[in-house]
């Protein structure tokens, strides 16, 4: 790895119940969530163009993920106005946790909100 390439490659958001989850993501930021199982994982995937090189990623189901508040957090791009997703979080079944914030300097605004799963999960947007 280097300045070059991305710092992240995937990344994977648990969850316990897959229709509430991906209902709740779909209706957060008015997208189609593709769904796929592998062995005893289910998942659905944020759209994405595997050709562009971006970072992308979904929701997973298995035995190996467990929804939590602690530890990482991913933030999902919120552009252009994050406010647009974090308006809809309470009614889709979430909690917002920290308010749209500016970050200061001109890096734009962040926001956290629980999941339906119970997972703290960040938003970010340059407006």
């Amino acid at each position: 790895m280097d300045a070059t390439t991305n710092s992240l490659d995937w990344f994977e958001i648990p969850v316990i119940d897959m229709p509430r989850a991906k209902h709740f993501y779909q209706v957060l930021f008015s997208i189609h969530m593709d769904e796929f199982a592998m062995g005893d994982m289910q998942m659905s995937f944020f759209p994405s163009d595997p050709q562009s090189g971006k970072l992308s990623g979904g929701l997973a189901k298995s035995p190996y993920h467990t929804p939590s508040m602690e530890g990482v957090i991913v933030y999902i791009n919120g552009n252009p106005d994050l406010s647009s997703a974090l308006d809809k979080v309470v009614d889709a079944g979430g909690e917002v946790l920290m308010p749209k914030t500016a970050i200061g300097s001109g890096h734009g605004f962040m926001a956290f909100f629980k999941d339906t799963e119970g997972n703290r999960v960040g938003i970010h947007s340059n407006a």
